[in-house]
């Protein structure tokens, strides 16, 4: 027979659909077409089927041969059809049996030699082979990313000489075993280490525990970033399917997916000069951006103001929806873009401004106001916490650390509780919360709502100020185990709204 179907999978944001690789050999003037939409690496991909069969010591046939990638309006890019194509055109001229063929799935790049080579995606094919019952065929510098998830059969290769030899004689070729780690493989910073900052550590702990976003305003050195970079050791652990979803999110980036990277909160922390593809994800191929590849973890924009303001905006739509589409001429991919946003600023352009027992702050007013005019209101409407971080005392910076201080594994048993009590109510965190929810669990007292009205009167604050406030109150008088938001729990919110006062 002179037509051979294979199995392999394309890449469209973080799905793998499924492409058919049809080969036909027909009489003819001996030549080899690809159709169904190929883009210039996978045309090239001629060349090298060629050079891998004639160096693994098949014949390459001298016929009229025609590579049909079905569907045809799907685009087709990368190396990842090198594999599929080669074995269909060796099973097509019969120099392997292809019986067996349609209960796998190929992917993989062949050097000139017949070796290997590892394609990106791994991880998100594997999760589409599981729910269509094939195994899956694919590099061995793959594998073990593939591997990760459960109830698929992955066959790792070093060669396509290895593959066709299984096939040829029939014998059932090994199945990849990986053992990943239940545990992330780096222990994250301690809180404990943060000297002083009692305030900033317990806003730290509520961000933590609802999943809000959180500016921190304070001079140089004030420990703004320590603070940040602790706040992912706070985060409950990630569960299986957090994992899988930050992993092939890491495995269809031009980084790639690591083993250290496994159950690893991501933490993201882009320079105050990125664009907004950078953050937000795009190309001519659309890939994940920053926002993207912070999903369940912490994106962390440090020097806040200095960042394009234009850049800043696109994140105010992802900060609501929990999720970015990107859209181009010929396709459109949706990523994830779950995170909890950290940010730092100085208080004025100097930075010193109510620090003058380091240095004396010359900025004018206008300096000041024109500085902070670089946020928007609407962004800083989507911002739940507004906190000062002063600088620390020298008191606080010798001698050893003070009894009683909490290290991140006991925050975040605290945390974990608090967000299984949210989970347990609602079946979302509170930042989460909308609409009908945030009136069935945050309603509030009389003499608390009468308080909550003043404020809203006084300070100048927004509608949507108004229900951030809300649902931050629900989480502190969750972390405080309480049924109900008393005024304690209430003032405590109203204070984390700095930047949204009236003057």
């Amino acid at each position: 027979m002179s037509l051979a179907v294979l199995y392999c999978r394309a890449r469209c944001g973080i799905d793998a659909p499924l492409v058919t690789v049809e080969v036909h050999l027909a009489n003819g003037l001996p030549g080899l077409s690809i159709v169904g939409l190929p883009e210039l690496a996978v045309r090239e991909s001629k060349d090298r089927v060629r050079g891998a069969l004639l160096n693994s010591r098949f014949e390459f046939p001298a016929r009229r041969t025609t590579i049909n990638l079905a569907p045809a309006d799907l685009p087709k890019e990368g190396g990842r059809f090198d594999l599929p194509i080669a074995l269909g055109i060796l099973a097509a001229s019969g120099q392997i049996p292809q019986q067996a063929l349609c209960a796998f799935e190929f992917i993989g790049e062949l050097a000139l030699s017949g070796e290997l080579r590892p394609v990106a995606g791994a991880l998100p094919v594997a999760l589409a082979a599981k729910q269509a019952g094939r195994a899956l065929v694919l590099p061995s510098a793959n594998a073990a990313e593939a591997a990760l998830v459960e109830g698929v059969r992955i066959h790792a290769a070093g060669s396509l000489l290895e593959i066709c030899d299984h096939l040829i004689s029939g014998r059932q070729m090994p199945v990849y075993r990986y053992q990943a780690s239940p545990q992330p493989l780096h222990t994250p910073a301690d809180l404990a280490d943060v000297r002083g900052q009692e305030n900033a550590k317990r806003a730290l702990e509520i961000a933590a525990a609802g999943a809000h976003s959180i500016l921190m305003i304070g001079p140089p050195g004030a420990g703004k970033s320590m603070l940040a970079n602790r706040l992912p050791g706070l985060l409950p652990l990630m569960s299986d399917q957090e994992a899988l979803e930050s992993a092939a999110l890491l495995s269809v980036s031009s980084r790639g997916f690591r083993a250290a990277d496994w159950r690893q909160r991501p933490f993201r922390s882009p320079h105050h000069t990125a664009s907004g593809v950078a953050l937000v994800g795009g190309g001519g191929t659309p890939s994940p951006g920053e926002i993207s590849l912070a999903h369940n973890g912490v994106l962390f924009l440090d020097e806040l103001p200095e960042f394009d303001r234009r850049v800043l905006e696109v994140l105010r739509e992802p900060l609501e929806s929990g999720e970015i589409t990107i859209s181009r001429a010929s396709r459109q991919a949706e990523f994830p873009a779950r995170f909890q946003l950290v940010t730092a600023m100085n208080p004025c352009p100097c930075g010193y401004l109510g620090d003058d027992r380091r240095k004396r702050c010359h900025c004018s007013a206008d300096q000041i106001q024109r500085y902070r005019n670089r946020l928007s209101g609407p962004l800083l409407d989507r911002i739940d916490m507004h906190i000062e971080v002063p600088a620390v005392v020298p008191a606080e910076l010798t001698g050893a650390i003070p009894a009683g201080q909490q290290t991140s594994a006991q925050v975040r048993q605290k945390v974990e509780r608090c967000r299984s009590l949210q989970l347990a109510r609602a079946g979302v965190l509170n930042s989460r919360l909308n609409g009908d929810r945030i009136e069935a669990y945050c309603s509030l007292p009389p003499d608390a709502a009468q308080l909550l009205s003043v404020a809203m009167e006084r300070l100048g604050l927004s509608a949507r100020a108004y229900h951030r406030i809300l649902r931050l109150a629900r989480t502190i008088a969750d972390l405080e185990q309480s049924d109900g938001i008393g005024i304690p729990h209430l003032s405590e919110a109203i204070g984390y709204r700095r930047l949204d006062r009236r003057h």
